[in-house]
C-alpha cells in the first residue's frame, strides 16, 4: 500500500484560544516530535487528517509534509471528543530513518482451521506480538492463515511470515491459535 500523505503547516500561536481559532477554520492543532524529543507545533486540515486517521493502525507510517519537507511519521496520540465526533489534537512522531522502533502489533487471522472442520475447537491464545523494525519496514498489519491447523496443533509466533527486516521480540514458541479435540 502506498504511503498516505498529510500536509501540515508550522504554527506559532499556542494556547486554548489559538487552538479554538484553528478548529473554527477547519484545522487541528498538532505537535510533531523527533527522535531527539524536540517538538514542532503544527496545524493540519481536519478533513485530510480524519481520512487518514480512521484507516491507519498504530504501525502505519504516513508521509507528513511540513511546509514542503517530507517526513515519515507515526500518529502517536490523538485527543478526541466523543460528543462532537471530532479530533481536537494530534501528536506525530518522526524517528530517525535508521532508528529501530519496538512496537506491539496485532495479529489478524484468516481462514477456518482444518481441525475445526473435523470437530475440534479453535482457541485464540494471543493476538499481539512485539516487533522491532525501522519506520520504513514496519508492517501495517500481520495476517496469518490458520486454515492448515489440525486438531492438537498450534500456530506459533515462529510460523508467522514476516519480512527479514522485522525482528520478532516475542518468544518464538508462544502459541497464537490452537485447535483442541472435541471431548
Amino acid at each position: 500500500m502506498s504511503k498516505q500523505t498529510l500536509n501540515a503547516k508550522v504554527r506559532t500561536a499556542s494556547g486554548k484560544a489559538a487552538a479554538k481559532k484553528l478548529r473554527q477554520v477547519g484545522s487541528i492543532p498538532a505537535v510533531m516530535y523527533n527522535d531527539k524529543g524536540e517538538a514542532t507545533m503544527l496545524e493540519v486540515n481536519e478533513v485530510e487528517f480524519n481520512k487518514i486517521w480512521r484507516s491507519v493502525t498504530p504501525t502505519t507510517s504516513i508521509n507528513l509534509v511540513v511546509d514542503g519537507k517530507e517526513n515519515l511519521a507515526l500518529i502517536k496520540d490523538t485527543e478526541y471528543n466523543i460528543r462532537t465526533d471530532k479530533v481536537l489534537h494530534a501528536d506525530f512522531f518522526v524517528p530517525a530513518a535508521d532508528e529501530k522502533l519496538v512496537m506491539n502489533i496485532k495479529v489478524h487471522y484468516s481462514g477456518t482451521p482444518a481441525g475445526v472442520l473435523k470437530g475440534g475447537f479453535k482457541k485464540e491464545r494471543n493476538n499481539q506480538i512485539k516487533i522491532k523494525a525501522a519506520i520504513a519496514d514496519l508492517p501495517e498489519t500481520i495476517i496469518a492463515d490458520i486454515s492448515k491447523i489440525n486438531v492438537s496443533e498450534a500456530l506459533r509466533v515462529k510460523d508467522l511470515e514476516l519480512p527479514a527486516s522485522v525482528e520478532v521480540l516475542t518468544d518464538k514458541e508462544l502459541p497464537l491459535v490452537t485447535v483442541s479435540p472435541a471431548r
